[in-house]
């Protein structure tokens, strides 16, 4: 059983930065598609960035509301994902999740389906 616990969120003011962590245990994190999704109040949860290592290379994926903002990586030595949030916006503001895909889909799928395994989540909020 795989899990997974995300640490980094916090109180920020617009403009400001902000790194998450995912910590995994259980199961063979490096060979996962790991993402981040999120959920603000009231709203469905949403795919925010995905990354998968296959062959040597490292594949990543964002949603359009991130790209160029948003930084997914991962460290398999520690079992470990990032997301580095910079530029961060109010509407950045929700719940943060991690979740693990041992079936390992397609880099760019953003199903919610697709992952097997979550995370209990963490705030950002991002103050205007």
């Amino acid at each position: 059983q795989v899990q997974l616990v995300e640490s980094g969120g916090g109180l920020v003011q617009a403009g400001g930065s902000l790194r998450l962590s995912c910590a995994a245990s259980g199961g063979t994190f490096s060979s996962y598609r790991m993402g981040w999704f999120r959920q603000a109040p009231g709203k469905e949860r949403e795919f925010v960035a995905a990354i998968k290592s296959r062959g040597g290379t490292t594949y990543t994926y964002y949603a359009d509301s991130v790209k160029g903002r948003f930084t997914i990586s991962r460290d398999n030595a520690k079992n470990t994902v990032y997301l580095q949030m910079n530029r961060l916006k109010p509407e950045d503001t929700a719940a943060y999740y991690c979740a693990a895909d041992r079936r390992i889909g397609p880099v760019g799928s953003t199903s919610i389906a697709a992952y097997d395994y979550w995370g209990q989540g963490t705030q950002v909020t991002v103050s205007s």
